[in-house]
């Protein structure tokens, strides 16, 4: 069977929660990845090119196009594949954006929404953008969530709705001795990590006053910026600023680091991210203090597994003790027995069969 799936993050950026599942569904299905458009050509086509088993999908149009144009021509790029392709039954089609659905109506298929986060919150997300989920979760046959928060958020819009947080490679971000790698240019230690995009969700007053309060230390964030004028960001000596890092760059980073943060702020937009980083800080056995994200403090922060910063103040402190006091045995038990629960594998898994329930029961009532 063939899988549709588009998505609002392009596939070379930051590697997360679409790019895990889509490579492991791809073991069982042929997977085609139709990102947002580019806008590069006279007129419109479609660029292709494999990533591993996924299929890449790129439409381009011309620059100016006007919103209805836009749609138009996504539904004719995608038509055309879609004819090209001829494909023996309707594929598998899996949203990560609601804006998608202006061109895919028409499409036949058992839909699914990975709901990874809540874009209407996002800075400059679309004006139709609310409008267009509510009707995408009424036209799905299932849906997930990428977190607790999201799951109370969206349980009562659609009766198919699972609560599947983003999960780990753990093996990926375990410690094994790796050099450490050059963007660290040997940075004084202490050093505390943040791996991430830099957006809006960014507490840029409370790291600018982290960085303060802890300026024997080295502050370092690893990704790229979005959505934000980079200008606005906090300079200081003991701040650096990396840009994008490829996903297997990651863990060498991590390694070569003492503490990682998740500085984000308390805002529309992050009120209900459940941050994949926070397993993967795990998994590396890095002490983690964040600040009071609810899907964070809940599990993390009531096991005692993550540490809750309530201001500036408190996470200096905080920092300062993890230094001080290496991780218990215990934690490290608590640790293991979360990423065990936690892995891509054991979630597509759960997705597969999930869908697999559905389509079963629409069978029994087309029969």
């Amino acid at each position: 069977m063939s899988a549709l799936c588009f998505a609002h993050l392009r596939w070379n950026f930051v590697y997360q929660r679409p790019q895990h599942v889509m490579t492991r569904l791809a073991e069982t299905h042929d997977v085609f990845y139709f990102e947002e458009p580019e806008f590069s050509t006279l007129k419109p086509t479609l660029k292709q090119r494999r990533e591993g088993n996924v299929v890449i999908l790129t439409p381009c149009v011309p620059a100016g196009t006007s919103s209805e144009d836009l749609i138009a021509s996504q539904r004719y790029i995608l038509d055309e594949f879609l004819e090209s392709r001829s494909f023996s039954e309707p594929p598998l089609l899996w949203y990560y954006t609601p804006m998608a659905l202006p061109f895919t109506r028409h499409l036949q298929g058992l839909r699914v929404y990975d709901c990874m986060d809540e874009l209407k919150a996002f800075k400059d997300a679309p004006a139709e953008i609310a409008l267009l989920e509510r009707e995408l979760m009424s036209r799905c046959d299932v849906v997930f969530t990428g977190g607790r928060s999201l799951y109370h958020a969206k349980r009562r819009l659609n009766p198919n709705v699972f609560c599947l947080p983003s999960a780990v490679d753990a093996d990926h971000f375990a410690p094994r001795g790796r050099s450490e790698p050059s963007g660290l240019n040997n940075l004084a230690r202490p050093r505390m990590i943040f791996c991430g995009v830099i957006d809006e969700r960014l507490d840029v007053q409370f790291v600018e006053a982290l960085a303060g309060e802890l300026s024997d230390w080295s502050l370092i964030f690893v990704g790229p910026t979005a959505k934000i004028d980079p200008a606005i960001l906090p300079q200081a000596p003991n701040l650096h600023y990396t840009g994008l890092r490829r996903y297997d760059e990651l863990p060498a980073y991590l390694e070569h680091c003492d503490v990682a943060l998740l500085p984000f702020a308390l805002n529309d937009a992050t009120r209900f991210i459940s941050p994949t980083k926070t397993l993967e800080y795990l998994a590396a056995r890095k002490s983690v203090i964040s600040t009071p994200i609810a899907d964070v403090v809940d599990p993390y922060g009531r096991a005692g597994i993550v540490d809750i910063a309530a201001n500036v103040q408190q996470a200096a402190t905080l920092a300062r003790q993890c230094i001080r006091q290496p991780r218990t045995q215990q934690w490290h038990r608590a640790v293991d027995r979360i990423l065990g629960d936690a892995s891509w594998d054991g979630l597509v898994a759960n997705m597969r069969r999930r869908i697999d329930e559905i389509s079963f029961e629409h069978l029994q009532v087309a029969g």
